[in-house]
């Protein structure tokens, strides 16, 4: 008996291993087979110089004053009149809400639907007291070690100058659109772009303008980073989370601390039961939608067992999914993720306070929507709900529209990608931070956030952070993405 039922387990898992074989096998690659095109030759050190200059500008932007740093700014524009003769002599230039620009390149058939290439002007400031932790100063634009040096080097004006070189290369080369190319460089997309690219898009909308493909900064090639990769894997973002900051406040009778409540009635307990429900009970994640899709492309590249598991994940999606959640950066692509950011209660140690103060951050998942996620905060709460006031901060915003992948306009950016950058691997990923580029979704259905720029793990911390800066030879192959991507998209 104990030997046929030994038997009958083996059977049954070598059955199992033939299944998950067949499955792991049949899972074919979906990567676009496409010729590398030959490198077009450019100057690096000119180009790393120009780039240089504008990373001396100190274009740092404010939500409260419109006019900050308005000088830099304008310096800025002047630089690239100086830099880019042919742009600024083929292009319409247009000044938008004070300080973003709006380039407009004609194409010579007014019946195809025009297209928009993004970047920024402005910059996060340097964190106060961290100025001499920089290896170079933070405004010097130092080109150095083969990098260009400095805050906005990689984000964002890395991305816009890149742009402005292949136009400018275009142009030289005699090259003319077929369809209008608009490049929209806003003035405040670090504080929400409410200014520039709102107020740009905007004018569009009102000029009739239907926008067949938007490409904004985003998701980078990655190299190193992505559990089970060895190629690098260039993510284009089809999607963008959505934005909500919710206020709680809790209420009770101040008083002596020589007497607290011995059933924790407190508002600063009441408020800690709260926030501690909120980070236990976050809502649930899963393998689905933008990250099943990047999972399922990316599986047939990857090896060994990382490889068997993402493409069983009928049978293995909770193992899968758990250690996908143990990575901060994986778990906020399969969930709504729940941030506590702010709190504030009390002013004296011998003081029960009558009121406690939090703020929590949510960034949405497609699919979620703000006030699905307010009925959460509610949820959480509801024990003491009389006790509590709830209420959205501004700026609340839905996750973006989901650009289709089997669309022409996706196929285009892919072939582009594996025609510059040949060893890599493409695969639709989802924004988690925030761009500009939402303020299109009414004017385009094929919004892409992706910067062609290759990037490790110690790349990634110097986003926003100290010693920033952009490798000249990934800032060429930037160049050279562009150049090839605007006269692939400018053609009907």
């Amino acid at each position: 008996m104990i030997k046929k039922t030994f038997l009958f387990l083996l059977s049954i898992l070598v059955l199992l291993a033939g299944v998950l074989g067949v499955n792991t096998w049949r899972q074919g690659s979906r990567q676009i087979q496409v010729a590398p095109i030959p490198p077009i030759s450019l100057d690096e050190n000119a180009v790393a110089a120009r780039l240089a200059s504008a990373v001396q500008l100190q274009t740092i932007s404010s939500r409260t004053d419109p006019l900050l740093n308005a000088d830099q700014f304008k310096a800025f524009h002047q630089l690239l009149e100086i830099q880019f003769p042919k742009v600024h002599a083929n292009l319409k230039r247009e000044i938008i809400g004070d300080l973003s620009l709006l380039y407009t390149w004609q194409g010579s058939d007014p019946q195809a639907a025009p297209v928009l290439l993004l970047a920024h002007q402005d910059v996060v400031p340097v964190a106060p007291g961290t100025e001499t932790d920089w290896k170079e100063p933070p405004f010097s634009g130092a080109v150095k070690e083969g990098f260009v040096w400095g805050r906005g080097s990689w984000d964002n004006k890395g991305n816009l100058m890149a742009q402005m070189e292949s136009v400018e290369a275009l142009i030289a080369q005699g090259f003319k659109p077929q369809r209008t190319v608009y490049f929209a460089y806003g003035a405040d997309e670090e504080v929400s772009g409410a200014r520039g690219a709102a107020q740009i898009a905007a004018t569009l909308k009102a000029r009739g303008v239907h926008l067949d493909f938007v490409m904004d900064e985003g998701l980078l090639i990655l190299q190193g980073v992505m559990p089970g990769m060895v190629q690098p894997t260039a993510l284009i973002g089809i999607a963008e989370k959505g934005y909500l900051s919710v206020q709680l406040t809790s209420k009770a009778t101040p008083g002596h601390s020589s007497m607290p409540s011995a059933h924790g009635g407190g508002a600063i307990s009441m408020m800690a039961t709260a926030l501690k429900r909120l980070d236990d009970e976050q809502l649930p994640a899963g393998i689905r939608g933008v990250a099943g899709e990047m999972f399922e492309t990316l599986a047939p590249e990857m090896s060994g067992l990382s490889r068997v598991a993402l493409s069983n994940l009928w049978l293995m999606r909770p193992l899968v999914q758990k250690q996908l959640e143990a990575s901060a950066s994986t778990n906020a692509m399969l969930r709504t993720t729940t941030a506590l950011t702010i709190v504030n209660a009390g002013n004296k140690e011998n003081v029960l306070p009558g009121k406690a103060e939090a703020t929590v951050n949510f960034r949405l998942l497609p699919g979620d929507t703000v006030d699905h996620v307010m009925h959460h905060v509610q949820e959480k709460v509801a024990a003491q709900a009389d006790r509590f006031e709830i209420k959205a901060l501004p700026g609340a915003v839905n996750a973006s529209k989901v650009a289709p992948t089997d669309s022409a306009q996706y196929k285009t950016l892919n072939t582009t990608i594996r025609e510059i950058f040949p060893d890599a691997l493409v695969a639709p990923g989802l924004m988690i931070a925030a761009t500009d580029s939402v303020h299109y979704s009414e004017i385009s259905d094929h919004i892409f956030k992706f910067s062609p720029v290759r990037a490790d793990a110690e790349d990634l911390k110097r986003f926003h952070g100290t010693n920033e800066r952009l490798k000249i030879s990934n800032y060429a192959d930037a160049i050279r993405f562009y150049q090839r991507l605007v006269s692939q998209i400018s053609r009907r």
